[in-house]
């Protein structure tokens, strides 16, 4: 299989990536941080490390998303599977320098726009996947498509973090009704609620919740399970679209399932990205 992983260099991500390395015919590690990515591919068995390529991206630089796939299409003719597992949470707002707030462009413009561009590699592929990390947050957005830059109203890390959790559901089940007849796959899921260093960028009552949580939080490595699941096994179409969570098909939310908000992120996401697209 030829695999590329965004945000591989720690928690979840980075036991998805040390688990693949060894049944990957080809690993693309996309990440920004070179020396940890050139750290965590040296801890590898060289037979391992020979089947990695590093790849530079920024998900909140979109000049960065295609150039990295830009290099990934340079070195292979197609790819297997993509996992979109970078993501995070954000104290405070910020605006990217394509004019995006943070949270929007790390956890759904990016991984929107890199998948667009690798979707011809995909096809390519005899089983293609997209797989993408969400999270059970989504049950608690409340977007406004008219603010999502939060221009007119106050910014709130964890509103801006469920409702992109909540994009990256109805991106999923928009690429099975656009590609699932072209042989693409497509899968959410929730990994848990991990011990890692997520909730170290957020603040007020989330921050508060997070420390409180954390005793009852489960390992990266049990939280890498249901990615790991979704990649390795072959799973029947009738579950194209679906969201997972401990490796078991889940029922998101009411919002999550409209056709109507996920056509509109679609068309939203494709008119703030054309100057890329």
């Amino acid at each position: 299989m030829k695999i590329a992983i965004t945000g591989p260099t720690s928690g979840i991500g980075e036991i998805t990536f040390k688990k693949l390395a060894s049944s990957a015919e080809q690993l693309f590690l996309l990440a920004r941080n070179k020396e940890k990515a050139t750290q965590l591919i040296s801890e590898l068995p060289k037979a391992h490390q020979e089947k990695v390529i590093f790849v530079p991206l920024d998900l909140a630089d979109l000049d960065s998303v295609i150039k990295a796939s830009e290099l990934i299409k340079s070195q292979s003719d197609f790819l297997d599977i993509l996992i979109n597992n970078a993501g995070g949470i954000f104290n405070k707002k910020h605006i990217t320098k394509d004019g995006f707030e943070l949270s929007l462009s790390a956890n759904h413009l990016g991984h929107f726009l890199l998948t667009h561009h690798l979707m011809d590699l995909l096809l390519k592929s005899k089983s293609p996947k997209v797989i993408n990390l969400s999270s059970e947050a989504h049950r608690a957005a409340k977007v406004n498509f008219e603010d999502l830059n939060y221009e007119k109203s106050n910014y709130a890390s964890f509103n801006a973090y469920a409702n992109v959790k909540l994009f990256n559901i109805l991106f999923t089940k928009s690429l099975k009704e656009k590609y699932g007849e072209k042989g693409l796959q497509s899968f959410a899921l929730h990994p848990g609620v991990v011990k890692t260093n997520f909730g170290q960028e957020s603040g007020g009552i989330f921050k508060l919740f997070w420390k409180l949580a954390t005793p009852f939080m489960i390992t990266p490595e049990e939280g890498a399970k249901t990615t790991l699941y979704l990649a390795q096994t072959t799973l029947p179409n009738s579950f194209n679209g679906y969201y997972f969570k401990n490796s078991k098909p889940l029922t998101p939310s009411s919002t999550a399932r409209s056709k109507e908000m996920r056509d509109q992120l679609w068309s939203l996401s494709e008119e703030k990205l054309a100057k890329w697209l």
